[in-house]
């Protein structure tokens, strides 16, 4: 789970570009790999044409100018074109490289993007319920984001800077002495210990600024999610003075990391200049020793120039790199996040022939310190309807979780015609059984998409049967758009019934062999419900069935009541064995029939 608290540790470079390496040279990728490489050729093409081209052409034309001798026009318009045509090339090769790589870029950011999201699902149901949502999308998108400007600036920045000091080293070493070289290297060495120093000190900025922006985001996303809790307890003042008080500690952050830039282009500005007049002041002292040119005067400047230029960049790329270190340090968090739910190994696909399910001295907690099931034994013969009631709190959606499997059991185990289900697939698990869940959440898109999710390629034909199943064809063919007609962010823009029938729909549409019904009809007035039960009864009739239940008149019919409290089987039996007993099945039902007496009474 990603950290509750703002961590400022800064992740090692290293071992999180190693990890990095596998997106910048894809195994699978041969043609990825050509435009890599076709893209370095370009690099340095483009580095030979800006070293040996432009600075020596306009020198020619500055020694054939200073020299008077104006017969040599055409060889020095001639080396005024070759600059230009010098410039015009490098920025040529450099265009081209970007075209070339911007492929390799893309598809890495892609691959790094599915492998994260693919993660994500395969994580556990803990994992899902204790996260902030607004985080980990933040968390994701800086870490896809930061790959393709990491493969960019490793690739086309610092490598080419490289390949150019070595160049312009070789030429001031050749023409104008071992001083000029040893300048250079201090100076490029006083420049990157300079922006090594600083930037780590405004990456500690950085990561607080990330950590509070994160912070405001998520803070923000859960809000405006929870706007109707918001506005229940008119709390909406509340809540703007919570996120100002966020995003007033990311502006005073944000505004040091500002003025911590500022130092740095000041210091890099002041080092750079200094090379300058110390690698001239060495040039003009030749120059009044009669070894150098007037020429040399423009060389020398104009090499140093183009060496500044990368050089000034490289603080930003290191910067950059470094951020992204730190971005896609947390994303890796994510993909490092252990899925709780493994299949075994060599494990075998489900294969139900009946759908008998057993749960088998069951014992679960999601906290150790708090047990919620403490030895369940059930018995669903295939072909029948056991139905779960009991107080709240008793742990009767917990076994809608673990049949599922999203939590492995604590003790016990749990059998689908004998195949113990902690040992075979969970895909094939999942895909034998449909649920109506008491909660239904929807996808921000249409109510024929949302049915469809059902089951996967079902044609149109077949999600409009499911929704005459379940009772919500009328309320569809009443929508301006029909089954195109959108359903909002979670579903908001349909009642809790109409969602519940969606939810029915969905299911019937996959059409397993286990169903389970938690809380289905909860939602429901009493005429939908009584139209819903009586196609949950008949699609019941040919499945397995485990009813979740708050409502008993809902399950009356059921082969089997187990009544749980406490996390422990207290009574089972049939309706009427159970209101022999005069248990707490008993007592539980003529509670709900005085509710229902009360309200019948409050309608006349």
């Amino acid at each position: 789970m990603p950290p509750e608290t703002p961590s400022t540790a800064e992740p090692p470079l290293f071992p999180t570009l190693a990890r990095f390496l596998p997106y910048l040279w894809p195994r699978d990728r041969a043609d990825l790999r050509l435009r890599i490489v076709a893209a370095l050729l370009l690099v340095v093409a483009s580095k030979l044409v800006q070293v040996y081209g432009a600075p020596f052409a306009l020198a020619g034309v500055v020694d054939g100018m200073a020299a008077g001798n104006r017969g040599a026009l055409v060889m020095i318009a001639a080396l005024a074109v070759g600059y230009a045509a010098a410039r015009f090339g490098s920025v040529l090769f450099d265009n081209l490289r970007n075209a070339v790589f911007e492929r390799v870029g893309q598809e890495a950011t892609r691959a790094l993007a599915v492998n994260v999201f693919r993660h994500l699902h395969q994580l556990s149901l803990r994992f899902h319920l204790e996260r902030r949502t607004g985080a980990v999308t933040k968390v994701v998108e800086r870490g896809t984001k930061s790959i393709d400007t990491m493969l960019y600036f490793l690739l086309f920045n610092i490598a080419p800077t490289v390949l150019e000091l070595a160049l312009v080293l070789q030429i001031f070493g050749s023409r104008f002495g071992a001083w000029l070289v040893i300048a250079t290297l201090v100076m490029v060495a006083a420049y990157i210990w300079f922006t090594r120093v600083v930037t780590d000190w405004r990456n500690a900025l950085r990561a607080q600024l990330n950590d509070l922006d994160t912070g405001a985001v998520a803070h923000a996303v859960d809000s405006l999610l929870n706007f109707e809790t918001v506005k229940y307890f008119n709390a909406e003042k509340r809540e703007a003075a919570r996120y100002d008080k966020a995003m007033a500690a990311y502006a005073r952050a944000a505004v040091k990391n500002e003025s911590s830039l500022a130092w740095l282009n000041i210091g890099q500005s002041f080092i750079t200049n200094a090379m300058m007049a110390i690698g001239l002041g060495i040039v003009i002292w030749g120059w009044a020793g009669g070894r150098f040119d007037a020429g040399s005067v423009v060389l020398v400047s104009t090499l140093l120039a183009q060496l500044f230029r990368p050089l000034d960049l490289l603080g930003m790329v290191y910067r950059t790199v470094r951020q992204g270190v730190v971005d896609m340090a947390a994303m890796f968090e994510l993909i490092d996040a252990p899925a709780e739910i493994r299949d075994a190994p060599g494990a075998p696909p489900l294969v139900v022939r009946a759908g008998h399910v057993r749960f088998e001295g069951v014992h679960f907690a999601y906290d150790p310190a708090r047990p919620i099931l403490k030895g369940i034994d059930l018995d669903v013969p295939a072909g029948h309807t056991l139905a779960v009631v009991g107080p709240s709190g008793a742990g009767k959606s917990t076994l809608a979780r673990l049949l599922f499997r999203f939590y492995e059991v604590s003790a016990g185990r749990i059998t689908i015609d004998g195949q113990d289900i902690a040992q075979v697939q969970q895909e094939t698990l999942r895909a034998a059984i449909g649920i109506v869940p008491q909660d239904t959440v929807l996808f921000n898109d249409t109510i024929g998409y949302n049915i469809g999710y059902g089951r996967e390629g079902a044609a149109m034909a077949e999600i409009a049967e499911a929704a005459r199943g379940a009772a919500i064809a009328d309320f569809i063919a009443r929508q301006p758009g029909g089954y195109e007609a959108r359903v909002g962010e979670r579903g908001l823009k349909l009642s809790g019934g109409e969602k519940q029938r969606v939810a029915i729909a969905r299911t019937l549409l996959k059409n397993p062999p286990i169903l389970v019904l938690d809380e289905a009809t909860s939602a429901l007035d009493s005429r939908t419900e009584a139209d819903i039960q009586a196609t949950l009864e008949a699609i019941s009739a040919r499945r397995t069935t485990i009813v979740i239940a708050h409502r008993l008149s809902t399950v009356v019919d059921a082969d089997e009541i187990v009544v749980l409290d406490d996390g422990r089987v207290r009574e089972r039996g049939s309706h009427a064995q159970l209101l022999r007993q005069g248990g707490l099945y008993a007592e539980m039902w003529n509670r709900q029939a005085q509710e229902r007496a009360d309200e019948a009474l409050a309608a006349e």
